[in-house]
């Protein structure tokens, strides 16, 4: 996902009866505090109780790699595309506090089901990958399907995974608002929609509750977007700093 400035909303919140608490993910590990989608920004997090981690996902030599952009440079030493990355080059890399590009089964391994995992897939191919992991941990680790949340802003990886793994729980991705609200989820089966910071509507979030979905919105580093996000009934929030939301009357990490 796109990082996101802290804008004004100018929409009044909408009441919300027996207002939420908001479900914090740690957008792409504690990313305000240790280099981001590396081992290092995972165990911020968890030291911070969060419910959720977000994770970007894309493929190298067909090895799921936690990384967010398509080029080396914009994290790292390294240049190039990191889809035509050598694999052992790769991890030779510093993505930046001499972090490396973890693997996503290193992070899985360090999360240990201590919270929710968000997998943001990028790029060709990443739906199936990702799949073969999930059933790995799923079947062999102990974990649950329900313990991960995929999503994506491509739909065909999406329902890519819906094909292969229909226990799965998925999350579309949007940039902005749909004209068809939130069709394009329900078509999918996905579980929530998750939708910047800077287009959010209350008419969408009704919307969305009234189809049984979750709103999740990213990416929220100020607590009075948080406040007001949380007036208007979202159900949970991508930040870089999710520490700064502990005192909303949300709860620690189950």
């Amino acid at each position: 996902m796109r990082p996101a400035q802290t804008v004004a909303m100018d929409l009044l919140p909408v009441p919300y009866a027996g207002q939420r608490t908001l479900f914090r993910f740690a957008h792409r590990g504690a990313s305000g505090h240790a280099p981001e989608n590396t081992l290092a920004a995972i165990r911020q997090a968890l030291r911070f109780g969060v419910e959720g981690i977000e994770l970007d996902v894309r493929l190298v030599e067909g090895v799921p790699v936690l990384y967010h952009g398509r080029r080396l440079e914009e994290r790292t030493n390294g240049h190039g595309y990191i889809s035509e990355a050598a694999f052992e080059n790769l991890r030779s890399l510093d993505a930046g506090q001499g972090q490396r590009i973890p693997t996503l089964r290193e992070a899985l391994d360090l999360i240990d089901r201590r919270c929710r995992v968000n997998l943001e897939l990028k790029g060709p191919g990443t739906g199936k990958a990702a799949v073969r992991v999930i059933r790995y941990y799923v079947e062999q680790r102990g974990w649950a399907y329900t313990d991960f949340l995929l999503s994506s802003f491509d739909q065909h990886e999406l329902l890519a995974v819906r094909q292969r793994l229909p226990s799965v729980p998925l999350g579309l991705l949007l940039c902005g608002l749909p004209l068809d609200h939130c069709a394009q989820a329900l078509k999918l089966g996905a579980e929530s929609l998750h939708l910047s910071v800077d287009f959010i509507d209350p008419a969408i979030i009704l919307d969305a509750h009234a189809h049984g979905l979750k709103v999740h919105v990213y990416t929220v580093n100020d607590t009075e977007d948080a406040m007001r996000l949380q007036a208007m009934g979202v159900d949970g929030i991508f930040s870089d700093f999710p520490e700064r939301f502990a005192a909303m009357g949300i709860p620690a990490c189950a």
